[in-house]
């Protein structure tokens, strides 16, 4: 189940993350309250910090870049989307690894 939560928690990063463009500058309401989400806490009751942590980043930092892509017109040229692929391979060797 923490596993659920951690994966939960990496993609309310990336709410959280791009709720951020919207909150213009902490002045909309809704929006800021969205991006004071997450569950990365719970997921830490049963999982290494260290393990937890970085694939939570992982999946936030992939989800942001792929959200910027198609809301804010990011580039996407081929360095940007293999180095994504790249994250995406670190998060499944550090699940792998942990068991």
């Amino acid at each position: 189940m923490s596993w659920v939560i951690l994966f939960i928690a990496g993609l309310l990063e990336v709410a959280w993350a791009v709720g951020l463009k919207y909150t213009d500058g902490f002045t909309k309401l809704w929006p800021t309250v969205g991006t004071t989400v997450a569950l990365l806490g719970l997921a830490l009751k049963t999982l290494p910090v260290g393990t937890a942590y970085a694939i939570w980043v992982g999946i936030g930092a992939v989800g942001t870049a792929i959200m910027g892509m198609l809301l804010f017109g990011e580039s996407a040229d081929v360095l940007k989307l293999v180095s994504l692929g790249l994250i995406c391979a670190g998060i499944v060797g550090l699940k792998l690894a942990h068991g």
